[in-house]
């Protein structure tokens, strides 16, 4: 039975308690022991309040609530703030645990705790992270470059919101979650402030080992991405390119330059 007493787990939900529930049955069924469960709800309407209650006496989780949906950055927020341990294991609420995750969680905080400079390890993503250097156990270190800006746009993506674990200084570390933006932007304004504060961090070498992605048609993804961001037309791949290559590049200079001004990067 791993038991993590230093790691709280944060799951940030929206609408979509079955997806919850089956999270949460897939770590019970893994016998992961936390020091605490910590649900951080966006305002769900009623239907899916009256779920999360009951589920709540069988989880015996804490939950976080909002009056009204204020967007995937005000959610992480005030869930990351309710956390008291050391460690943080976020998870966003239609991800589904694998087998071997309960192994490269202990040994991901082994790592954690041998090494304080590393700042959060994660545990999946759509692609594999372009510049690494080997760790341990099957986890590698990111390494971010400035140089082959052009073909290489995805090194910029070296925070996601993706299944991770963090320090819980995580918001004092690289500042809050942008907040009153879409998910995608919040997420990219994170990644930002992330590469500004010279982070450290982990991924496992094989990014669909530890968990699985479900967005099924009882309840599908609550958040519809922009179609022109995803279109492989090559036209569109050839813009999107020189579009992010300059809007990269000038937003992380913009982060430093508040990072030497305030101290950090702030939103």
């Amino acid at each position: 039975m791993p038991s993590y007493p230093d790691i709280s787990l944060l799951v940030t939900h929206y609408n979509r308690s079955k997806s919850l529930e089956r999270l949460l049955s897939a770590l019970e069924q893994l016998d992961l022991k936390f020091h605490e469960i910590v649900v951080s709800d966006d305002g769900s309407n009623a239907e899916h309040q009256a779920y999360i209650t009951a589920l709540q006496l069988r989880y015996e989780f804490s939950l976080v609530k909002a009056p009204i949906n204020r967007g995937l950055g005000n959610n992480i927020n005030k869930g990351q703030q309710y956390i008291k341990t050391p460690f943080t294991l976020y998870i966003q609420e239609d991800f589904v645990p694998k087998p071997l995750l309960a192994e490269k969680l202990t040994l991901s905080r082994q790592m954690m705790l041998a090494d304080a400079s590393i700042d959060f390890v994660r545990y999946y993503g759509y692609y594999s992270y372009p510049y690494v250097k080997p760790a341990e156990h099957g986890f590698n270190e990111m390494v971010f470059k400035h140089w082959k800006l052009w073909q290489h746009y995805h090194k910029y993506y070296y925070y996601s919101d993706h299944p991770h674990l963090r320090r819980s200084n995580f918001l004092e570390r690289f500042g809050k979650y942008a907040e009153g933006v879409n998910p995608e932007r919040a997420e990219y304004k994170m990644m930002m402030q992330v590469l500004a504060n010279k982070p450290k961090a982990l991924i496992y070498h094989d990014i669909n080992a530890l968990l699985t992605q479900v967005n099924d048609d009882e309840e599908p993804s609550t958040f519809k991405r922009n179609f022109l961001r995803n279109n492989n037309h090559f036209l569109s791949v050839a813009a999107r390119a020189l579009y992010r290559y300059l809007r990269f590049n000038s937003e992380l200079l913009a982060f430093k330059i508040k990072r030497k001004v305030y101290g950090r990067s702030l939103v």
